[in-house]
C-alpha cells in the first residue's frame, strides 16, 4: 500500500542482504543473531525480523534514496522518541553502545527498532468506534508534531505536477496540461504492448475515462493551502499496527515532512475507508473526520479545502500505471481497480464526500 509514484534508485528486490553481524556488534546488549528473516517488501524499503539471543527485533534498511540519508533518518528517529515521550503508539530506535539510531553500513542505512507484535487493519475492519479512534489518533500525530518538530520549515519540496506522488505532493496543485500529456503518453504504451491482457484493457478504459472528467472539470484545478504543519507522509493501514482494537504502533515515518496537514487526514481516509468497487464508506468516513476535526482544532472549511485538493490529486495521478508501463515493475498492479474506481465515484458524489468530511 505504501503510495509513492517515486522509484527507489536502487530496487528494492535487488538489495544485498543486511550485515547483521556487524550491526549487533554496536550494540551492548542484544545478543548474538539466530535469524534473520523478511518480513515486509515494500515498494521503498526493506524490513526483516531479527532474532538474536535476546529478543526479537525489527531491523530496517532504508533504501529510498530521497529519505535514506543519515541525517534525514536520524530526524525522524528524534521526532518518533518525542512523541513516544508524549505518549503516542510509535516505535523509536534502539540506540547502539555510543547511543546512535541510524548505522551506516557498506553504504546502507540501517536502524534498530523493538519487534511489535499486532496486525493491520483496513477501514473494512474497522467499526465506527474505531473509525473514530483513527481519527484522533491521526489528530494527536499532527498536533503532537506540533509540539516537538518546532517551527514547520520544510526540508524539501516536490514540484507540483501531474507526475506527483500521492503521498508527496507539493503544494501546487496538477496542471491539467501536464496530466494530458501523461495521458497520452500512457495510452500509447499500453496500445503498444504486443500482448494486451484484462489490466491492460482496464487501463486504457480508465484513461480514456480520465481525460474525459478532466476535460469536464479542468476548471476545478484549486490554489494552493493556506495551511500547512508536520505531518507523518504516509499514514495508511500498512503503516499501522493493532492490538486487538488499539492502534500499537504506527511505523515508517520515512515521509515525515511539512505539509497541508488536513490533507493527510483525507488521504488517509481515501485509503483506509475505499471499498474494492471504489466507494467510500462515508459512515466511518464521518466518525473518522469529526474525531479529527475535535483532536486537532481543524474547521469544517480546512477539510473542504482539503477534499478540493485530495480530489484533484487523485484526477491527476496516475502513479500505478507509471510503476507499469514507465518502470516496468508490477508491484503495485493490485491497488490500481480500486484506486482507478475511486476517482470516478469521488466525482460523481463529491458533495456527499466533502460533507461526510466537514458535517
Amino acid at each position: 500500500m505504501p503510495r509513492s509514484s517515486v522509484p527507489p534508485a536502487t530496487p528494492v528486490a535487488a538489495a544485498p542482504a543486511p550485515p547483521v553481524g556487524a550491526l549487533l556488534r554496536r550494540y551492548a546488549d542484544a545478543g548474538e543473531p539466530l535469524s534473520c528473516e523478511p518480513v515486509a517488501q515494500g515498494l521503498l524499503n526493506r524490513g526483516y525480523r531479527l532474532a538474536t539471543t535476546r529478543g526479537h527485533y525489527f531491523l530496517k534498511q532504508h533504501l529510498d534514496a530521497p529519505t535514506a540519508d543519515r541525517d534525514t533518518i536520524a530526524r525522524q528517529h528524534r521526532a518518533t522518541e518525542r512523541l513516544h515521550a508524549l505518549g503516542l503508539p510509535v516505535a523509536p530506535p534502539l540506540p547502539d553502545a555510543a547511543g546512535r539510531t541510524v548505522a551506516v553500513i557498506g553504504g546502507h542505512c540501517y536502524a534498530l527498532h523493538p519487534w511489535i507484535d499486532g496486525r493491520h487493519r483496513d477501514g473494512a475492519q474497522l467499526c465506527t468506534a474505531g473509525s473514530r479512534r483513527l481519527g484522533a489518533l491521526l489528530g494527536r500525530v499532527h498536533t503532537g508534531l506540533e509540539r516537538v518538530m518546532g517551527a514547520p520549515v520544510p526540508a524539501r519540496r516536490t514540484a507540483g505536477s501531474g507526475h506527483t506522488p500521492e503521498t508527496g505532493a507539493g503544494h501546487e496543485s496538477a496542471r491539467p496540461e501536464d496530466t494530458f500529456l501523461l495521458i497520452d503518453d500512457l495510452l500509447r504504451l499500453v496500445r503498444s504492448r504486443p500482448a494486451r491482457d484484462s489490466f491492460d484493457e482496464l487501463a486504457e478504459h480508465r484513461l480514456r475515462e480520465r481525460r474525459v472528467l478532466l476535460a469536464a472539470h479542468a476548471h476545478r484545478r484549486p490554489p494552493a493551502p493556506a495551511a500547512t504543519g508536520w505531518v507523518h507522509g504516509d499514514f495508511h493501514p500498512l503503516n499501522l499496527l493493532y492490538r486487538g482494537a488499539e492502534p500499537a504502533a504506527i511505523v515508517d515515518w520515512d515521509r515525515l515532512d511539512v505539509r497541508p496537514r488536513a490533507e493527510e487526514a483525507v488521504r488517509a481516509a481515501a485509503i483506509f475507508f475505499v471499498r474494492p468497487t471504489g466507494e467510500l464508506a462515508l459512515d466511518k468516513v464521518r466518525a473518522y473526520a469529526r474525531a479529527y476535526r475535535r483532536a486537532t482544532g481543524a474547521d469544517g472549511a480546512e477539510l473542504a479545502t482539503a477534499v478540493d485538493r485530495v480530489w484533484w490529486e487523485r484526477l491527476n495521478d496516475f502513479w500505478t500505471l507509471r510503476w507499469r508501463y514507465q518502470l516496468d515493475d508490477r508491484r503495485a498492479d493490485p491497488l490500481f481497480p480500486a484506486v482507478s474506481a475511486l476517482v470516478v465515484w469521488w466525482t460523481r458524489a463529491y458533495p456527499a464526500v466533502r460533507d461526510a468530511f466537514t458535517d
